[in-house]
């Protein structure tokens, strides 16, 4: 008798043991935290890749009054707003700390007062709760984004174009970078966002909604770094460009400095022209960089863009234009998930858990990095290969 009820204590106990292993298997949660410009955000997200909750808390208003980012301010709103934006993320997942499986926060690169609140806050976090911790890189993060939404197979292309960062890469994996080209001075959201018009709007909505009306042959600016045979990007000197044109029409028109002129929109299709074409161009010499390289699989190749700018439609059909011409497949990310958010961070969480790549025990001391490139830099094998292209004759109706 003694005998059989222990065998039944252990078949019950294995079968217990058995279910909670299942849940927790089932369960795995990944909260992620965003802090790395001037949005506040955090998710909660299940391994399927199923947005659970999640909160952002958006600067852009702030901002807009100041005529741009100012890295104290953005770090004090950041510190008033992160305990309750991923408290509501975690309300509205109906998921306690405990039952997390891990935390993703973005630690590069970014404005070093922004990264320095959302992993300060990490920290505490994952110590109190004693929870792994999966730091995250913020261009990785953009570059994955598009596999949440579609299972986009290892390795492909990917722009990366924001209001900081602009970058050409071939992801082989996860945490498997080539890095082709990168930013030389400022990115396109630089450019972009400096436009004055359009107060409730940011720089690059701006932009857009002035040049669909516009008439870019009135200013012919001149595509950056024609003679530089390479895949990165620099974008002072269309900047310069356009302050020079629109100082020139000032004096013409007579009207003071930020008095909007007759031109606007002309002006405003014409930076949107020049840049698209820049990133178009620097896209394609990757393209043919890695066909000659293999690098690309023969069948289905995939071009991901993604990062702020990509919401651009002008952008985007501008590389459709590359990518059609090339025999790539374009993709991009759904327009909301392009801009920071903790969904994006929470994502590449969850692909770092599924491998068991970047985990680290709650107490392991993790530094921000303001700056810090994407994978292992191979521009200057690009810069070697000195790739001219075939002229590509880009026609876009607004």
């Amino acid at each position: 008798m003694f005998p059989t009820k222990v065998k039944m204590l252990l078949q019950l106990r294995n079968t217990l043991w058995g279910c909670a292993s299942l849940k927790a298997h089932c369960s795995r949660l990944v909260l992620g935290i965003e802090t790395s410009c001037d949005d506040t955000g955090a998710a909660v997200m299940d391994e399927t890749g199923k947005i659970l909750g999640e909160s952002l808390h958006s600067q852009k208003e702030v901002h807009l009054r100041t005529g741009g980012i100012i890295p104290t301010v953005a770090q004090q709103l950041h510190r008033e707003n992160i305990e309750r934006v991923v408290q509501e993320a975690l309300e509205r997942s109906h998921v306690a700390p405990s039952r997390l499986s891990a935390v993703a926060t973005t630690v590069k690169p970014g404005l070093a007062l922004s990264l320095g609140i959302g992993l300060d806050f990490s920290r505490r976090f994952v110590r109190q709760h004693n929870k792994p911790f999966i730091p995250i890189h913020h261009m990785e993060a953009h570059a994955l984004t598009v596999r949440m939404h579609l299972p986009v197979p290892f390795p492909f292309l990917v722009l990366l174009v924001s209001g900081g960062h602009s970058l050409l890469a071939v992801a082989r994996g996860v945490d498997d970078f080539l890095l082709l080209g990168h930013s030389l001075d400022e990115a396109a959201g630089d450019t972009m966002d400096k436009h004055p018009q359009c107060s409730t709007l940011s720089g690059g909505q701006a932009l857009e909604l002035l040049a669909k009306d516009g008439d870019r042959s009135r200013f012919p600016f001149r595509t950056p770094m024609g003679q530089t045979y390479d895949c990165c990007f620099s974008f002072a000197g269309l900047r310069n460009q356009v302050n020079m044109a629109i100082m020139k029409k000032e004096a013409e028109e007579g009207i003071e400095q930020g008095t909007l002129l007759s031109c606007v929109k002309d002006i405003a299709a014409a930076t949107q022209h020049t840049v698209a074409c820049h990133l178009a161009k620097r896209t394609h010499r990757a393209i043919v960089f890695c066909k000659e390289n293999g690098m690309l699989p023969s069948s289905n190749p995939i071009l991901v863009l993604s990062g702020g700018v990509a919401s651009n439609e002008y952008i985007r059909k501008t590389l459709s234009i590359i990518t059609e011409t090339t025999g790539l497949h374009l993709l991009c990310p759904p327009a909301k998930f392009c801009t920071d958010n903790g969904v994006m961070i929470a994502w590449n969480g969850v692909e770092r858990l599924r491998e068991g790549k970047g985990i680290l025990p709650p107490n392991v001391d993790v530094c921000y990095e303001p700056k810090a490139l994407l994978g292992v830099d191979m521009s200057a094998e690009v810069r070697a290969a000195a790739i001219r292209l075939p002229s590509i004759r880009i026609k876009i109706h607004n």
